[in-house]
């Protein structure tokens, strides 16, 4: 079977929230956002989406930077490169300087490659977010290594 020929399309919020939880393999949709790409076959169906918003990291939060919090796809093929390069050229035209995101060890990384963003940092796994003095629920990704990664 051939890789469907795949072109942009808008997505509103609640929709790519809606695809994200249904399609994503460990995470739930994000809080907020600022927009949503989607990327869909010749036949209009959607086939992935890609959720950009504030950075979650407080200090990398500077007015010039945003952050892909979310993509998630049905498998189809070169979707996630196809986003990963179309919400860079959405962000320059927003005015910010900056586009970063974040795979999980064991994650390959090769849809951002395929976008040409290169690996920055390596972050060592979180303990969690839970302290007596606020408690919080394991989100199911704490003790795992993260990778951070830029636009071109």
């Amino acid at each position: 079977m051939s890789t469907p020929r795949l072109h942009l399309v808008p997505v509103r919020s609640r929709q790519a929230k809606d695809f994200v939880r249904t399609w994503h393999r460990h995470h739930a949709p994000p809080a907020g956002q600022i927009f949503a790409v989607g990327a869909a076959d010749e036949n209009g169906t959607l086939r992935a989406v890609a959720i950009v918003g504030r950075p979650v990291a407080r200090h990398l939060d500077d007015d010039a930077t945003l952050e892909v919090t979310r993509t998630a796809s049905d498998g189809v093929r070169n979707a996630n490169s196809l986003l990963y390069a179309a919400s860079w050229r959405a962000t320059k035209a927003l005015g910010y300087r900056r586009l970063i995101t974040y795979t999980q060890e064991g994650e390959s990384g090769a849809s951002l490659r395929g976008a040409g963003w290169r690996l920055v940092a390596a972050r060592p796994p979180r303990p969690g977010w839970h302290t007596p003095s606020r408690p919080r629920t394991d989100h199911g990704n704490d003790h795992i290594a993260r990778f951070l990664w830029e636009a071109p």
